[in-house]
């Protein structure tokens, strides 16, 4: 026994707990929050994060009257942003709901901030917003964007049509090969070509 009261006779079980510590070493935070009333009062969160972080997010405004659509001016301005710097990473404005994704490319604060834009001032707005980094971010997939798609959708046209592009040649080397009468055996290192014998 160590002083940890694990038994480092069977080290693999150390090895185990050290493995799972890392699996499990993500961060997700779920939370409702009230922005302060008034247009233009804000509410920000931070986080601080490791270089090359997933972070993904997950924002919306409340509907307090279930059933019924929300009202159209009740919108907010989402920005994500590294603290004391002007590099954006994400900025939604006049919205209802919205996700972010990035990697973060430096440590540091990365901060998150929520800004109402109705125009009533008596107007409470209940922001629902999922913040996820590092393993629990891995969901970023659903965050496809169109551009991204479409990008892939082109690139697999070119590969279908280099495919048969390929496909059009062999038909068309095999088809002369018929007409010329060439045939093609190998024997161990040996190649016929009618009738004329090259060793290689």
């Amino acid at each position: 026994m160590n002083m940890l009261g694990l038994n480092t006779q069977k080290p693999y079980l150390l090895f185990l707990l050290v493995v799972a510590m890392g699996l499990f070493s993500f961060s997700v935070q779920s939370m409702r929050f009230d922005l302060p009333n008034g247009k233009g009062k804000a509410r920000c969160f931070s986080e601080d994060m490791k270089k090359n972080t997933m972070v993904v997010g997950n924002y919306s405004i409340v509907n307090p009257n279930e059933g019924h659509p929300l009202p159209d001016n009740h919108t907010i301005t989402v920005q994500v942003a590294t603290h004391g710097s002007m590099a954006k990473y994400h900025l939604a404005e006049r919205v209802q709901a919205g996700q972010f994704a990035f990697t973060a490319y430096q440590s540091g604060d990365y901060v998150i901030c929520f800004v109402d834009k109705t125009e009533d001032p008596h107007v409470s707005l209940s922001i629902d917003f999922e913040w996820k980094t590092g393993m629990a971010a891995i969901d970023r997939h659903s965050i496809a964007k169109k551009t991204n798609v479409d990008n892939m959708t082109q690139e697999v046209k070119i590969l279908l049509e280099s495919a048969l592009s390929i496909k059009e040649e062999m038909s068309y080397l095999l088809e002369r090969s018929a007409n010329q009468d060439i045939t093609w055996s190998y024997e161990g290192k040996r190649m016929k070509i009618n009738g004329v014998q090259h060793v290689f």
